[in-house]
This record gives C-alpha cells, structure tokens and sequence, in this order.
C-alpha cells in the first residue's frame, strides 16, 4: 500500500515523518528500496537531532547510498510535490519535448520519441543517483562496541545452539566478537557477548526486538540487555 506524506521540509511534516519511523527502519517493507531514496531526496537536509526516528533512518539510508547502494522496489510512496525516485528529473526532458513537439510542424522529426526519451531518462537517473551520492557527508561512519546478556528460558535450554543462533544473525555493519557463559542462578547461564557495530547501519535495539528475541531465536532466547555501549 502505498504511502502519503506532506510538506516534508516542514516542522509538521518532520514531526509526522518522525512519528511515522518511529516503529519503523524503513518507509515501506524490511529493506531499503526506492520509498527511501524518494523520501530522502525530497529532504532539503538532514533532520536535525530533535526528530530522533527520522534523524537516525536519514543517516542509515544515507550510508547505504555511499557504501553499497539501494536495490529494493518499494510498495509506492507519494510526497507532496515531488515526484517518485524512477521520475524524479526525467519530467522535465518529457515536458520539453512535448512542448518542441508543438511548437515545430516537422511531425517527422518528432514522432519517434520512445527511444530518444528512454536515453534520457536512463542518463538522468543515472545523475540523479551521483548527485544523491555526492551530497552524502563524507566523513567515515562512527563504530561501537556493544557488550549484550544474553539470557535463555531456563537451566535445561542448550546453551551452545543459543550462541549459535545468535551469532547466524548476520548483517552489514555487524561483527559478532568474543564470548562466554556466566552463572546467574539456580543451575541457570547467561551468554555474555561482545559485538562491534556500525552505528549508520545497524541499531542495536532494533538488532534485539526483531532478530534476538524474535523467531525463531526466541526459541532459545528469554530476553537480552545491553550491559555496556562504547563509542570506538
């Protein structure tokens, strides 16, 4: 379904695009598609740090830009004048050319269009995605160092397909590092683990609620918390 949002560059229109990220990493679907690239190009500037959701999905789409780039097609976006990724700069050269098309009587240098206009289209796009890039900050992207409690259900949970599970959770800007059981009680351990993140590409929280406790690792499971979080 697809998704509409309003004035944007405006106080409102943040607050309700902030609202909106809030249970959200991506505009539509678990992935970064073209939803992302035209909600991000509709932005003047990066959100300022009081629009906490739309501040942290600006720099993550952002990095993905810069590093490997955004494949996803996306379920639809509407932005209040401003066109989808596949249209945004392409409008113009059809406009221009529909307009040479009356304004000149030499239909025969005029009919086919299709193939002159598919060129274009392809090469504005084409600056369109180096422009986006280009505007990205240039500076590295900051790392952390997270150290997790990873707590199972009970004292007879197999402690050994637990950190399996946990460290199969593999994404970019994720390395899992060292690791150990620690006793907590009544025959009971804990998984105390290391990881390193990069803080544009991977949320932590988010990391817990849809990965660690969820399907089918929350088989193994009960809870974690982040014991230590430090800025590499």
């Amino acid at each position: 379904m697809a998704v509409a949002f309003y004035g944007v560059n405006s106080d409102s229109g943040l607050k309700k695009l902030d609202e909106y990220l809030l249970t959200r990493s991506y505009i539509s679907g678990y992935q970064a598609s073209k939803d992302d690239i035209t909600v991000h190009a509709a932005l003047s500037k990066a959100p300022s740090s009081e629009y906490v959701n739309a501040s942290r999905w600006y720099n993550h789409i952002e990095a993905l830009l810069r590093i490997s780039g955004v494949s996803g097609e996306g379920c639809g976006v509407t932005i209040e004048g401003f066109a989808p990724a596949e249209a945004v700069a392409t409008t113009p050269a059809v406009d221009a050319k529909a307009a040479a098309a009356e304004d000149d009587d030499d239909d025969d240098d005029d009919v086919d269009l299709f193939g002159e206009e598919t060129e274009e289209e392809k090469k504005a796009a084409e600056e369109r995605a180096a422009a986006v890039k280009a505007a990205g900050k240039k500076k590295e992207s900051g790392k952390s160092s997270v150290l997790l409690d990873v707590k199972p259900w009970d004292d007879e949970t197999d402690m050994k397909k637990l950190e399996e599970a946990v460290r199969g959770v593999q994404m970019e800007g994720l390395l899992w590092g060292a690791s150990k059981l620690v006793p907590v009680g009544y025959g009971i351990k804990k998984l105390q683990i290391m990881l390193t993140i990069v803080d544009d590409l991977v949320s932590v929280d988010n990391l817990i609620e849809d990965y660690l406790t969820a399907e089918p690792i929350n088989e193994y499971v009960q809870s974690c918390d982040i014991v230590a979080f430090n800025k590499i």
